[in-house]
């Protein structure tokens, strides 16, 4: 460039003509631009040459629309929704700010065709059209906007998690044609709840309700879903089932098919593999299929039409994603169901404080038997706490209460017994030695923790307590709530030498057993259902799950200790369970009443007097200390927000990782967020913009956010 391009002469004197010229440039600058033509020498597309892409990156500085100009070759091709290829960054040349960001081919979605661009200098073309398949229709991209403004993520990530990988030859093949709708099946066992036909009835008429549903224990809950989803086909609507684990989606399929016939319903599991699994998702996508049962991923399934979506078991951890941004499938469906104005239904033989919150507030309404269908359909529950097991001899000399000793005994007479024994690594909490209340911090609640030296430190807050004593009983002794568990359950074979023992857990997982004599070693979650129904079940070494530094200890405990109840024959059928837990804790007392949503609603009750999740929103900020204090230093909070800590906290450890965090010589910090009710959306905007701006500077260091961490311990 000559230094005369670089520096214009200015004229000696303005004259007219100058002047002239001078207006004529002023008013070209200022007018509209006209829409693209040509890039580098190549025919764009007549219409709507400017195509608005998602590219896939994650960095919330980059989560916005990025313009592309469309060439005439890929004009047929390039349709809203389709994958496209784009080149980003340094060849694109889109400049924001005297910045060039990345360089190279990129993924993306193509979202939307315009006539003209909003940027003022030249668009990259699109590079490829991956695929014609339109794989991200409008509402899934306005739900998937929703989630990651939830949880103060990107677009692109949630777009991730949304729409599964490609794949050629699925993608090749032809969808079956989509069949009639099914006849409404009956109520069949909804009649056992109360309004549960009306709910059913209603899904077939069209309607959409909202419902908590407290699933009374047995076998049936597979083929209520399935009834439930039946029926909303009748009505000419799509339905959305999502349950934790490929064990219980294997149930509800059996249970669809015997509903629907084949060709009805598609399965979304990871162990399906990808090729099928995309051809699945494809089939509904398309319209095949109007009904889905999967894992976590399906919350995302492009339904047709939705009218019902439906979580089972939502205070299983496994529904909680663990990639960013982190969404739990219970808050998708509720966005789903506000967003697409389709019924929902939360079931579980548990109740969640979440969906005790939900009938709070009269966002959904309670489907629960009555007390004498609970009674007729449960096992008798029996207790063995601290004062038992001092008293017997056996239990002394052997690791094994007589109360348990005899029940498994007369249970192997008539057929398995399930010992619930909990899984290892589970970190003590601190709780009162005579009432066993757990130690909490008097600044925020927060749990206290045993540190250096016994000094006593809250987990949230970080704050030292030098005088401790016990609010509800005034005692000033503490003990951490943990028991061995592996070698009683080694005892229990011992004890019945003749008797085959068959384990279910980490290693192995077993999906059923006979109904013959033996005793089934299962992790909680692990349990295999028996044929007709357990004789009994004994959970054993209840302190080491009550006992869990966790705000969810008591509700987790009783949510798997009811699970594994709830697979042991009705008491009529001689079923019997045995706790062994102090009898006096609220929820022991729920299980031997059998009352999940009473402990539901007293546990949501002392939340809100404590402020603590789900009446609060927290958000947990984590990562090296200079990361957590410098994002800290950034984030403009809403005033009402409050923060608590940093503390130190584990530092995550990689895919196939060993060793402890000291032996990886690495240090993070955890600070909590908390805010008021109706101000969580607030929180989630400040977040994100703080870590958009950090994440622009390249210089700082990461750090992981996660709005309603499902863990506050």
């Amino acid at each position: 460039m000559s230094r005369d391009d670089q520096e214009p002469q200015e004229p000696a004197e303005d004259g007219p003509e100058q002047l002239a010229l001078i207006r004529e440039t002023v008013r070209r600058t200022k007018a509209p631009k006209a829409k693209p033509r040509t890039w580098r020498g190549a025919a764009l597309a007549e219409e709507l040459p400017v195509a608005r892409v998602v590219v896939d990156r994650g960095a919330l500085h980059l989560d916005r629309l990025w313009d592309y100009a469309v060439p005439e070759e890929l004009d047929a091709t390039a349709r809203p929704g389709v994958r496209v290829r784009v080149r980003f960054g340094a060849g694109a040349r889109h400049v924001r700010q005297g910045r060039r960001e990345g360089g190279g081919l990129v993924d993306g979605f193509l979202i939307e065709r315009r006539a003209e661009s909003d940027f003022e200098g030249p668009l990259a073309a699109l590079a490829h059209v991956v695929s014609p398949e339109p794989v991200l229709s409008p509402g899934m991209l306005a739900l998937a906007r929703a989630v990651a403004d939830r949880y103060a993520g990107s677009l692109a990530d949630v777009l991730q998690l949304a729409v599964p990988p490609r794949n050629a030859r699925a993608e090749a093949a032809p969808s079956p044609e989509p069949l009639p709708p099914p006849t409404a099946p009956g109520p069949g066992s909804w009649e056992r709840y109360e309004r549960g036909a009306e709910f059913v009835a209603a899904l077939a008429d069209g309607d959409t309700p909202r419902a908590v549903w407290t699933a009374l224990p047995g076998p049936h809950w597979p083929d209520e879903l399935a009834r439930a989803a039946a029926s909303t086909l009748a009505s000419g609507r799509g339905a959305l089932l999502v349950v934790p684990d490929g064990r219980r989606v294997a149930r509800v399929d059996a249970a669809l098919r015997a509903h629907l016939g084949d060709g009805r319903h598609a399965v979304l599991t990871a162990e399906s593999g990808p090729e099928k699994r995309y051809r699945q998702w494809l089939a509904v996508s398309r319209g095949s299929v109007r009904a889905v049962v999967g894992t976590r991923a399906a919350m995302f399934a492009p339904v047709r039409d939705l009218g019902l979506v439906a979580v089972w078991d939502d205070g299983d951890a496994s529904l909680s994603d663990d990639n960013a941004p982190f969404p739990h499938v219970r808050e998708v469906l509720e966005l789903r169901a506000a967003h697409e104005r389709t019924a929902f239904l939360l079931g579980g033989v548990s109740c969640t404080v979440e969906a005790a919150q939900l009938v709070g507030t009269g966002w959904a309404l309670p489907l629960t038997p009555s007390r004498d269908r609970f009674r007729a359909a449960a096992p008798i529950v029996r207790t063995i706490g601290d004062t038992d097991l001092e008293r017997d001899e056996a239990a002394r000399a052997a690791r094994l209460p007589t109360l348990a000793w005899r029940t498994v005994r007369d249970g192997l007479q008539n057929g398995p017994v399930l010992i619930q024994v909990p899984r290892r690594g589970y970190v003590p909490r601190l709780a009162c030695e005579r009432c066993r209340n757990p130690a909490r911090c008097r600044e925020c609640a927060g749990p206290l923790e045993g540190r250096e030296g016994q000094r006593l430190v809250c987990g949230w807050c970080g704050r030292s307590e030098e005088s401790w004593h016990c609010a509800e009983c005034g005692g000033f002794r503490l003990r951490a709530q943990v028991v061995g568990a592996r070698r009683t359950a080694e005892e229990l074979g011992r004890a019945f030498p003749e008797v085959p023992v068959r384990t279910s857990g980490r290693d192995q997982v077993l999906d059923a057993v006979p109904g013959t004599p033996a005793l089934i070693v299962s992790t909680p979650g692990a349990e295999p259902v028996a044929e007709g129904g357990y004789a009994a079940a004994l959970l054993l070494d209840g302190w080491a799950m009550l006992g869990r530094p966790d705000l969810r200890a008591d509700e987790e405990a009783l949510r798997r200790w009811l699970g594994a109840a709830s697979l042991v024959r009705a008491q009529s059928a001689g079923g019997t369970v045995v706790v062994v837990a102090e009898p006096t804790l609220r929820p022991v007392q729920a299980l031997v009443r059998w009352d999940p949503v009473g402990h539901a609603v007293r546990e949501l009750a002392e939340r809100s007097q404590l402020g603590f999740p789900p009446v609060s929103r927290m958000a947990s900020v984590s990562g090296p200390p200079e990361a957590v204090a410098d994002f800290l230093a950034t984030v403009r909070l809403p005033r009402e927000a409050e923060v608590l800590g940093p503390v130190p906290a584990p530092a995550p450890r990689p895919a196939g990782a060993r060793g402890s965090q000291e032996e990886s010589g690495e240090t993070w910090e955890r600070a909590l967020l908390r805010i008021p009710p109706g101000r969580g959306a607030a929180l989630a905007a400040a977040l994100r913009t703080a870590q958009a701006a950090r994440t622009a500077r390249r210089d700082s260091a990461p750090v992981r956010l996660r709005v309603d961490p499902p863990e506050v311990g």
